[in-house]
C-alpha cells in the first residue's frame, strides 16, 4: 500500500460523517431522475416534502438530546398526546388548542428531563416509561376513537400552501433555522455540546448541567408536540393509536445518518435534515420500483449500521 493511500484513509474517515449523506442524496436523486418516471413532477416532490417535514421537526429535538449523549424514545407518544388533546380544545379556538398541546409537550419534557438530570436514570430508561405510558394516556384521553378535525385555520397549517410551498415545509424550515441558531450562536448551545462532550468537566466548570438537560428534553418534547398537531392538521383527524407511531426510530435514524454521533458532543442540524431527506428518498424510491417493504426495512437497517460504524470510527481516532 502506498504512502498516499495510507494518508488518504484517515481523511476519508473524517470526511464521510460530515458529507457522506449529501453525496448519497445526490446519487439517489440522479438515479431517480434517470430511472423513476415523473420523479421531478411537482406533485411527487410535494408529497415527499410533506411526508418528511414531521420527521425533520422531531429529529431536530432528537439531535439536541443526542448531542447531550442522551436519547428520547417518548417523542411518538408526545405526538399522540398532542393529537388527542387538539379536538378537545378546538371549541375554545385554535390558539387555545395549540397552547394546550404544547403545554403537554412541556410537561412530558419536564418529566423526562427531571428523571435524567436529577434522579439520574439512564435516558433510554427514563423515556421508555413515557414511550409506553404516553400513548396509553393519549388513548384514554381520546377514548380510543378517531376524531375528525374541522377547523380551517388548523387545517391550513397542515394542508395549505404559502408562496407555492406547503405550510408544513415552511414551518419545518423555520424550526431548522431556529435550532441551528441555538446550537451555533447561543451560550445554551455551547453548554449543550459541552455536556455531551464531557459532562464531569462541564459540571466542574460551573455550568448548570441539570438545568440545561431538562431544557433540552423540554425542547425535544415541544417539537414533537408541534409535529403531532401538524399531523392532525394534515390528515384532518386525530387518531392517538397511529399518530407518531415509531417516529422515534425515524428521528434517531435521521440524526445518526446525518452525522451526529450517539456519543454526544456534536449536533449536525443540516446533516439531520439531510438524513431525514435521504431516508425518505430511499423509501420513496423502493416504493416507486415496487420493492417489498421487507427489502426497504433491510436497506434502512444497513444504512443505519454504516452510519453508526462510520461515527464510531471517527470517535475512536
Amino acid at each position: 500500500m502506498t504512502t498516499e493511500a495510507v494518508a488518504t484513509r484517515p481523511q476519508l474517515r473524517s470526511w464521510l460523517p460530515a458529507y457522506g449523506v449529501y453525496v448519497a442524496i445526490v446519487l439517489l436523486v440522479l438515479y431517480n431522475v434517470l430511472f423513476t418516471p415523473n420523479f421531478l413532477a411537482w406533485s411527487n416532490l410535494r408529497i415527499q416534502l410533506i411526508q418528511v417535514a414531521p420527521i425533520v421537526i422531531v429529529a431536530l429535538g432528537m439531535a439536541l438530546v443526542i448531542g447531550t449523549e442522551g436519547i428520547d424514545l417518548s417523542v411518538g407518544s408526545v405526538m399522540a398526546l398532542a393529537a388527542a388533546l387538539i379536538p378537545l380544545y378546538l371549541g375554545y379556538g385554535v390558539v387555545a388548542a395549540i397552547l394546550v398541546s404544547l403545554t403537554a409537550g412541556v410537561l412530558v419534557g419536564l418529566v423526562n428531563g427531571t428523571l435524567v438530570a436529577r434522579v439520574g436514570l439512564q435516558p433510554i430508561v427514563a423515556t421508555l416509561a413515557l414511550f409506553v405510558g404516553g400513548r396509553g394516556l393519549a388513548l384514554v384521553i381520546s377514548g380510543g376513537q378517531l376524531k375528525d378535525v374541522r377547523n380551517d385555520d388548523l387545517i391550513f397549517l397542515g394542508s395549505g400552501d404559502f408562496l407555492g410551498l406547503p405550510m408544513l415545509v415552511w414551518i419545518a424550515a423555520l424550526l431548522v433555522l431556529i435550532v441551528a441558531f441555538v446550537v451555533r450562536r447561543t451560550v445554551f448551545g455551547r453548554r449543550l455540546l459541552a455536556i455531551g462532550g464531557n459532562r464531569p468537566a462541564t459540571e466542574l466548570a460551573g455550568v448548570p448541567v441539570k438545568r440545561v438537560l431538562i431544557t433540552v428534553y423540554v425542547i425535544c418534547s415541544v417539537l414533537a408536540s408541534i409535529a403531532g398537531l401538524l399531523a392532525v392538521a394534515r390528515i384532518q383527524s386525530s387518531d392517538a393509536s397511529s399518530v407518531g407511531l415509531l417516529i422515534e426510530l425515524s428521528a434517531i435514524t435521521a440524526v445518526v445518518v446525518g452525522g451526529t454521533p450517539l456519543t454526544g458532543g456534536r449536533v449536525r442540524v443540516l446533516g439531520t435534515v439531510a438524513g431525514a431527506l435521504l431516508m425518505q428518498l430511499v423509501i420513496a424510491t423502493m416504493i416507486k420500483h415496487n420493492l417489498q417493504s421487507s427489502i426497504t426495512e433491510i436497506v434502512q437497517a444497513a444504512i443505519i449500521l454504516v452510519a453508526v460504524y462510520v461515527a464510531r470510527e471517527r470517535k475512536s481516532r
